[in-house]
C-alpha cells in the first residue's frame, strides 16, 4: 500500500511538474518577445573631430552613463544632464526611451546602453547608441534642445514587398499622419498606430518619434528628413526602421509596439477588438492552468499527509537543519535560505559593470567582493564566490543560512543572494568606511579614531555578539572575528561580518569539537587552537584581544616580532601588574581619554582572554561591565600563550596592498603553544 502511494505522489509530482514547465514556458516566452532590447547601431563620432580624453573627462562620463542608468528607473522615458563645469571636462549626457516603454524596462534598455557604449565607442569624447527601445547619447559639447540629423542608420526589414511603389506610397501617407499627431499642439513627438492599405497586403504598423529636447518643428523637420531616406535604403522591403540622433520612425507588418497604446497612437476599431479578444483567451488559458496547479497541489498534499500521518510529530529543529554536513562541490538551490531574496545575475552584472576591475574591491579567501547597486540605487558590496575555491562552497552555504536570519544594527545586512549560471553571489550592504583594520593599522587613518569613537566601537561590537550569543532565533558562534571583518558604516558604527565559519548551537549545548581549525593566527582561543574546541567563550577571547588592539593601536598578530618581544596580550598583562597599564594607550590619543573609563576597558579586555575560558566572563556580563562605572570587576588571571605559527608569515607581496583590508583571508595554522 505505501508503495503505490508513494508511486501516485511521484506520479502526481511528474505532472505537476509538467504543468508548471508548460506555464512558464508560455508566459515567458509571451513576455520575452517583445522585452530583450536589441542594439541597432551606434555612431562614434568621426575619428578626426575626437578629443583626447582627460582623466576628469573620463569620471565624469562614468558618473554620467551610471546617472542616466539609474534615473531611467523613475522618469517617464527621457531625462538630460551635465556633469563636470570645466570646459574641458564637462559631459553632456541624454537618454530618450520608445513612448511606448517605460519604468523598468525603459531602465534595462538604457543600463544595457550604458554599459555597451563604452565597449563599442572606446575612448570617444562624443558617443550615441541606438537599441530598439532606447537611444543614449553622450557628448563633451552641448547639444541639447539642438537638432541632430547625423549621423543616419536604417535597417531594411528581411521580407521583400510585392508591390514596392504602391507599398511605399501608401506607408509613406500613413507615416506622414503619424508625424502630425506627434508635432501637433499636444506636443508629445511620438505617436503610433496601425493602418491597412487594403487588398492582400494585410495590415502596417508604424511608430514615430523624437528625443524630448526639440520643438514640435525640429521634431517635423527631422521625420521628414528620415522619411526621404526611406526609398534609398527600404524602398524593396515590407519594413524598415530609419534614424538619426534627434528622431527616428520605424514600420513594419507586425505589432511591434506594446499593447498598451499612446494619446498620440491611432488604433482601429479592428484591432481594439483583437487585442481585447486575445486578452480574454490570455486570461482563459492562464486562469485554467493556475486552477489546475492548484487542485495538483492540494492532491499532492493530501497523498502527502495521508502516508506520513503517523510521523506529523516529528519536527526538524533549527539546530538539525543548521548543523547538516555539507561534503558535495555544488552548491543545490534547496539549500538556500527561503526567506533570503534573490537578485538576478543581469541586474548585477550592469551594476558591477560585468565585474570589472574598477569596481573592485579587493580579494579574499572566499572570491572577489565587487562595489555595485541595485534599482533603487542603494549601494551594495557583492561577494563572487570563486569557482576554484571548494572551501568558500561550505563558506557561501554558511553566510546565506546563518546572516539571513539575523537582523541587529551592530551586524552587516546580506541583502540578497544569486546562483544562476554557475556564479554564486552574496550582495551585502555597503559599508563607506571599509573595515576597521583600514583604520586602526594604518599611521594617518588612525589619528581619526578618538578615544570617544574607539569606546563607541567596543560597546556596539559587544552588543552585537551579545546578540548573536543570546538574543538571536539561532545561537551563533562567529569563530572568526577580527579587526577586518568589523566593518565600519557612514557614522563610524561597527558592525561584524563574514559568517562564513559561524556556527549555531542549541540552547542548551555549551561547545562543539572541530578536527578542522580554521582561524585567524593571533585571535583564536587557545582551547579551539589546541583542541579544537570552540564556544561561545572563544568568541570572547577573540573580542578581548580585538579590544586591546583598539586600545593599543597594535596589532596582536606581529606584535612578537615588534621591539617588545612577546604577544600584546602578555604585554598588557605585565603592564598592569606593575600598575602602568595606560602605557599601552595609542600615543595617538594622548590625554583625550578617561583614565578611569580606559583603565577599566583594558581591565574587561584583559578579563576576556584568560587562559581557561571558564574564567572569562560572557558577553552578556561584559556589556553590563561596560555600561557600569560601579560595578567591581574581579581581577584578570594570565592571559593565554601567544598562538600562531610555526614560521614567520611571509611579507605581503606588493598586489597586497591593493586589497581591501575589510575582505576576510582566511588563515589555517599548523598550531603549536609558544
Amino acid at each position: 500500500m505505501a508503495r503505490k502511494s508513494t508511486l501516485l505522489i511521484r506520479s502526481s509530482f511528474l505532472w505537476f511538474l509538467f504543468m508548471i514547465s508548460l506555464f512558464i514556458t508560455f508566459t515567458t516566452t509571451t513576455a520575452q518577445s517583445s522585452s530583450s532590447p536589441k542594439y541597432v547601431g551606434d555612431g562614434c563620432g568621426n575619428s578626426t573631430e575626437q578629443s583626447p580624453l582627460t582623466s576628469g573627462y573620463k569620471t565624469n562620463l562614468n558618473n554620467i552613463l551610471s546617472w542616466l542608468s539609474s534615473d531611467a528607473a523613475t522618469s517617464k522615458g527621457y531625462n538630460h544632464t551635465v556633469i563636470g563645469t570645466a570646459t574641458s571636462d564637462a559631459v553632456y549626457g541624454l537618454y530618450n526611451c520608445r513612448g511606448d516603454v517605460t519604468g523598468t524596462f525603459c531602465q534595462f534598455c538604457v543600463s544595457t546602453a550604458a554599459s555597451d557604449i563604452l565597449r563599442r565607442c572606446p575612448n570617444k569624447s562624443s558617443a550615441v547608441i541606438w537599441y530598439d527601445y532606447c537611444i543614449l547619447r553622450y557628448s563633451n559639447h552641448d547639444f541639447f534642445d539642438n537638432l541632430t540629423m547625423t549621423p543616419i542608420w536604417s535597417t531594411p526589414g528581411t521580407k521583400n514587398a510585392t508591390n514596392s511603389t504602391q507599398e511605399i506610397q501608401k506607408g509613406e501617407t500613413y507615416i506622414q499622419s503619424l508625424i502630425k499627431n506627434a508635432t501637433s499642439e499636444n506636443n508629445l513627438l511620438y505617436a503610433l498606430g496601425e493602418f491597412n492599405p487594403g487588398g492582400s497586403l494585410g495590415k502596417r504598423y508604424g511608430l514615430v518619434q523624437c528625443t524630448m529636447d526639440l520643438t514640435s518643428e525640429q521634431c517635423r523637420k527631422c521625420l521628414n528628413g528620415m522619411l526621404d531616406q526611406v526609398p534609398k535604403c527600404c524602398a524593396a522591403k515590407v519594413g524598415y526602421q530609419v534614424g538619426s540622433p534627434s528622431c527616428l520612425i520605424k514600420y513594419d507588418d507586425y505589432m511591434f509596439y506594446k499593447i498598451s497604446m499612446s494619446p498620440g497612437s491611432s488604433p482601429s476599431p479592428d484591432s481594439a477588438k483583437n487585442n481585447s479578444s486575445k486578452t480574454k483567451t490570455l486570461i482563459i488559458l492562464i486562469v485554467s492552468v493556475l486552477v489546475a496547479i492548484v487542485l495538483l497541489s492540494c492532491g499532492i498534499y493530501f497523498l502527502w499527509w495521508k502516508n506520513h500521518s503517523k510521523n506529523n510529530d516529528v519536527l526538524l529543529s533549527k539546530s538539525t537543519l543548521m548543523s547538516i554536513h555539507y561534503t558535495s562541490q555544488h552548491l543545490e538551490d534547496d539549500s538556500l535560505n527561503a526567506d533570503l531574496p534573490t537578485v538576478p545575475l543581469i541586474c548585477i552584472q550592469q551594476s558591477t559593470d560585468n565585474f570589472s576591475d574598477s569596481c573592485k574591491l579587493g580579494e579574499g579567501g572566499f572570491g572577489p567582493v565587487y562595489k555595485g547597486s541595485l534599482q533603487d540605487g542603494t549601494e551594495v558590496a557583492i561577494k563572487r564566490l570563486s569557482q576554484a575555491s571548494s572551501q568558500g562552497i561550505d563558506e557561501f552555504k554558511n553566510e546565506v543560512i546563518f546572516i539571513a536570519k539575523l537582523q541587529h544594527r551592530n551586524l552587516v545586512r546580506l541583502l540578497g543572494c544569486c546562483v544562476e549560471k554557475n556564479e554564486k553571489l552574496l550582495v551585502y550592504e555597503y559599508m563607506s568606511n571599509s573595515s576597521l583594520a583600514f583604520h586602526l593599522f594604518d599611521e594617518e587613518q588612525r589619528k581619526q579614531l578618538d578615544w570617544k569613537l574607539r569606546i563607541n566601537i567596543i560597546n556596539g561590537l559587544a552588543k552585537g555578539l551579545l546578540y548573536l550569543h543570546e538574543d538571536s532565533r539561532l545561537r551563533i558562534i562567529h569563530r572568526d572575528l577580527k579587526a577586518s571583518n568589523v566593518l565600519l558604516d557612514d557614522c563610524m558604527n561597527p558592525k561584524i561580518s563574514d559568517f562564513g565559519m559561524a556556527r549555531a548551537f542549541e540552547n542548551e549545548q555549551n561547545q562543539e569539537n572541530t578536527t578542522r581549525v580554521m582561524g585567524t593566527y593571533g585571535y583564536m582561543a587557545p582551547e579551539y587552537a589546541m583542541e579544537g574546541l570552540y564556544s561561545v567563550k572563544s568568541d570572547v577571547f577573540s573580542f578581548g584581544v580585538l579590544m586591546l588592539e583598539i586600545i593599543s593601536g597594535k596589532k596582536n598578530n606581529g606584535f612578537y616580532f615588534s621591539e617588545h618581544g612577546q604577544s600584546l596580550l602578555i604585554y598588557s598583562w605585565r603592564l598592569w601588574c606593575k600598575g602602568e597599564c595606560l602605557k599601552l594607550v595609542d600615543s595617538i590619543l594622548e590625554n583625550t581619554y578617561t583614565r578611569n573609563e580606559v583603565t577599566r576597558c583594558i581591565h574587561i579586555g584583559l578579563l576576556c582572554v584568560q587562559e581557561d575560558a571558564v574564567d572569562r566572563p560572557t558577553m552578556s556580563t561584559v556589556v553590563v561591565m561596560l555600561a557600569s562605572e560601579t560595578m567591581i570587576l574581579p581581577n584578570p588571571k594570565h592571559p593565554a600563550f601567544s598562538v600562531g605559527r610555526k614560521i614567520r608569515e611571509e611579507e605581503p607581496t606588493s598586489n597586497a596592498s591593493n586589497v581591501d583590508p575589510s575582505i576576510n583571508n582566511i588563515t589555517i595554522s599548523s598550531i603549536l603553544p609558544r
